[in-house]
């Protein structure tokens, strides 16, 4: 079966292709999407499955392409789910089991329903780290899947969208709908070598979505390339077709922050980035470094506060951590979490009033239509199992990993991570661009046209 053989390699865009030309058909994809997972060596990477639902919706598909009514470019394209998303007649588990025995979701969450109208296939949902309260990915109840990019010894995911970036990386799915926290899409994508887009906080219906820090949380994409996250970009937001063209890398600005994100950076991800930096000044871009004050600020809030996204889990999960279910989290989540805690009133009012100023000042000091980047994360994958026992390391690990993608969370940036290269042991290293506020159309369009350039192809 020639999708069979091509799957792992084929973008959305290249699949959706062949599928309107009808080289392929949406059943034909579908039963060979399955077969794939089948037989994938990584039991780890989906939590459930949707044959029947799948079938369907590749049949309808199907069926409108022959008869000339094709929905549009994401007709019978395969997409799977972060565990978190409510997914009609299932129990949405957020990779726990506490959840396991929830009621059945009455109907799909908002984004689920506007994938589903674009002719999209749902697949299944994937795994992640319990409640989304994690940067590295390990799960004890559903297991961890394996970073398919590693040739020496098994290695982390990335979290929390964990199942999102080893689903598309090893060719299981086009794209996956993960969200993102503190770096939960950009993160695994880093580590997978593949492309993550978190759209601006609110860009997307929260609908059906179970959160886990409501002044944070965000949505978006996994996928192969910037082309891909346009295109699911505009079918989550319900529109039948995207409307963001592809940019110029002439007369644009990026900004390098000369402080925090390269503190402690291992030589391969610098090496990687500033290679992809020389390529970007040589193709016409402006390249202005210099240090942005608020990310040493928000270090120093968290250090004095607490984490933001920390008191806004202790105050979702309060009841179950003082139940009989927190014996049944994991507990580094339950320790994690329970520092929240610790926070007061006070101490949150703080730190809300000083998002909002820090918004305020990085908005004055970058100017509107300059991007800003930095890598994604400052190390490649780290090997698993010495995480999965040594809770000191698994704590710093977390911390670190998370560092560089939460700064634009809390900022209420948007961004885009995409690869640019290889680091230590071979693993992929992600180049992440950024803009400001609600400028998603902005970054989509110079990300675009610096794509290429990037991945130095």
């Amino acid at each position: 079966m020639v999708i069979t053989q091509k799957l792992n390699s084929l973008s959305v865009a290249q699949l959706s292709v062949m599928i309107q030309s009808g080289a392929v058909d949406p059943v034909e994809v579908a039963e060979a999407t399955f077969d794939a997972i089948a037989a994938h060596a990584d039991p780890a990477v989906f939590i459930s499955l949707l044959r029947d639902r799948a079938m369907s919706e590749a049949g309808a598909a199907s069926r409108r392409i022959r008869d000339g009514r094709s929905l549009g470019l994401l007709d019978g394209i395969p997409v799977a789910w972060k565990d978190l998303f409510d997914i009609t007649g299932l129990a949405t588990t957020a990779g726990s089991k506490v959840l396991a025995h929830t009621a059945p979701a009455l109907d799909d969450a908002d984004v689920v329903s506007h994938l589903k109208a674009a002719g999209m296939v749902a697949i299944g949902r994937v795994n992640m780290s319990e409640f989304a309260f994690s940067g590295l990915g390990i799960n004890p109840h559903y297991g961890t899947p394996k970073n398919p990019r590693s040739t020496d010894v098994p290695r982390i995911p990335g979290g929390s969208s964990s199942g999102s970036g080893v689903a598309v990386a090893a060719g299981l799915v086009p794209v996956s709908i993960g969200t993102d926290t503190g770096g939960s899409v950009r993160i695994p994508a880093a580590f997978n070598g593949i492309v993550g887009y978190k759209a601006t906080r609110g860009r997307y219906s929260m609908r059906g979505v179970f959160p886990l820090a409501q002044s944070l949380d965000a949505l978006g994409p996994l996928c192969r390339t910037v082309q891909d996250a346009v295109w699911i970009d505009a079918a989550m937001r319900g529109l039948s077709a995207p409307s963001i063209g592809r940019g110029t890398l002439q007369g644009l600005t990026i900004v390098i922050p000369q402080n925090v994100v390269f503190d402690d950076v291992q030589s391969g991800v610098s090496d990687a980035f500033e290679s992809a930096t020389a390529r970007l000044a040589k193709a016409g871009v402006k390249i202005v470094r210099f240090a942005i004050p608020a990310f040493d600020e928000i270090l120093d809030l968290t250090a004095k506060h607490g984490a933001l996204v920390t008191a806004e889990a202790y105050a979702l999960h309060q009841q179950r951590l003082a139940g009989p279910e927190a014996a049944d989290m994991d507990p580094r989540v339950v320790t994690r979490t329970r520092l929240g805690a610790k926070i007061t009133l006070v101490d949150y009012l703080k730190i809300i009033t000083s998002r909002t100023r820090l918004i305020g000042e990085v908005a004055g000091l970058v100017d509107a239509g300059a991007l800003i980047a930095f890598p994604t994360v400052a190390h490649v994958a780290p090997p698993m199992e010495p995480l999965k026992t040594d809770d000191e390391l698994f704590v710093k690990t977390n911390m670190r990993t998370l560092r560089n993608t939460l700064l634009g969370n809390f900022l209420d940036w948007c961004g885009i991570s995409i690869p640019c290269g290889t680091g230590e042991a071979g693993m992929p290293v992600g180049f992440l661009l950024s803009a400001l506020p609600a400028r998603d159309e902005q970054l989509l369009s110079a990300a675009l046209c610096a794509e290429a350039v990037i991945r130095g192809e």
